[in-house]
């Protein structure tokens, strides 16, 4: 491991410490507040003086936690290789690093830089500079169809070949059947989740700019894959590289969701009600505060946030409120989603797929409120799988192959449609 992984790694651990101080002095000052807010003005000088020592001593406490995690990877750093390989260049590691920026992601990028994982192409284990040098060294064999892996929360691109846990062994991933099958060349992204999925969306719509600026191949068709919160960054950087005229979304012909919470999350949701929970009572609020220090990419999942106005000079925390704001398909592609649920019937209904129920998978909610304008024929339920097997399953590269291969129909106008109609009934 590299000298500043680790040291990067003993700053993180020196502030997960502190907060944890910082979690015992709010429990601390809630549980006092209350004798405290009983006795009222007989007891501010007691409560004077039991306050003022309790911020040095839990300051002291703090700042020794802080400096004894970073002391101790100070020390563990200066006995490692000057070229040891970097944490995030193991399997291991970069799983690892993946889940840590997941659930703390925009603390990541301020603090601990070296375990930030900045958005951009990997191909075996390797970042991919996308550059025409780079491109073509890392693509030899390129051809014009490109399709595009984004992975979901805490995850990174080996995300794809990874699961499902059960019976994977010999399983080839869907970039490699539709490499062989139908001539596209796989592109695999990794990205900081606990961004802003808009700040990723951005990121990623910049990125393709590059690649297919300077594909060694040139580049007839984009294809674009996403898992989870990787559905909302596709559909983000779709709109994002729209708005900004990048000329890459010409190129997109489909975009795929797979077990996207378009309409939002429940367990976020649930979150973010029982911090709201916790907030109520002085007792309690340590909690709320730490339920809260979860990152903003999770955040994002309550609703589906795809867009920047979703969020910004907003409260993050505020109660169960969606401010999401709609974020229009390309004109010239064609969006698919697919959901699954653990079985079929009201238990599948009700518990989905353990992480997204099919109404918010689907975009079509309860028949109230937001929609996602999916068409009729692009959408696809399994039964009988959990979230992560969709990242693998046979079924569901069948479907994405089918959708991939069908014959594009030409949407009529309703004028048209009615005629056409017409003549078909007046012929049987």
């Amino acid at each position: 491991m590299r000298k500043t992984d680790i040291e990067s790694i003993g700053d993180l651990a020196g502030e997960g410490l502190a907060a944890g101080g910082t979690l015992v002095k709010t429990m601390h000052e809630g549980i006092a507040a209350r004798p405290f807010g009983i006795l009222g003005p007989f007891a501010a000088p007691v409560r004077v003086t039991h306050d003022a020592v309790a911020r040095r001593v839990y300051s002291g406490v703090r700042g020794s936690l802080r400096a004894a995690a970073r002391g101790g990877a100070g020390l563990v750093a200066t006995r490692a290789p000057a070229d040891g390989a970097a944490l995030r260049s193991t399997p291991r590691g970069s799983f690892a690093v993946g889940a840590l920026s997941g659930v703390y992601g925009d603390h990541i990028a301020g603090r601990g830089k070296e375990l930030a994982a900045e958005l951009g192409l990997r191909r075996r284990g390797v970042d991919v500079p996308p550059t025409r040098k780079g491109l073509a060294a890392a693509y030899r064999d390129a051809t014009s169809r490109l399709v595009v892996f984004v992975h979901g929360l805490c995850g990174d691109e080996q995300c794809w070949r990874l699961f499902p846990l059960r019976g994977r062994a010999g399983r080839p991933t869907y970039g490699r059947r539709l490499q062989d099958e139908l001539s596209f060349t796989p592109l695999y992204v990794r990205y900081n989740t606990g961004l802003h999925i808009s700040d990723n969306g951005r990121a990623l719509a910049r990125l393709l700019d590059d690649v297919v600026a300077h594909w060694p191949a040139g580049v007839e068709e984009v294809v674009l894959i996403g898992h989870s919160m990787g559905g909302l960054v596709a559909r983000s950087a779709c709109r994002y590289g729209e708005l900004d005229g990048r000329r890459w979304t010409d190129s997109v012909r489909h975009v795929f969701c797979l077990g996207s919470p378009h309409l939002g999350a429940d367990l976020e949701k649930g979150t973010n009600a029982l911090a709201y929970a916790f907030a109520q009572l002085p007792e309690t609020r340590a909690f709320a505060a730490f339920l809260n220090a979860r990152s903003v990419g999770i955040k994002d999942l309550r609703y589906g946030s795809c867009a920047e106005e979703d969020w910004c000079d907003c409260d993050p925390d505020e109660f169960l409120r969606d401010r999401c704001t709609e974020t229009p398909f390309l004109p010239d592609a064609s969006y698919y989603f697919i959901g699954a649920s653990l079985s079929p019937g009201p238990v599948g209904s009700l518990l989905g797929d353990l992480l997204v129920r099919m109404p918010s998978a689907s975009g079509r909610g309860n028949g109230k409120g937001r929609r996602v304008p999916f068409e009729v024929d692009n959408g696809h339920e399994l039964a009988g799988l959990t979230h992560f097997d969709l990242l693998n399953h046979p079924a569901v590269y069948e479907q994405i192959r089918t959708w991939l291969t069908r014959k594009p129909v030409r949407a009529l106008p309703a004028g048209e449609r009615e005629r056409d109609h017409q003549h078909e009934h007046r012929r049987l």
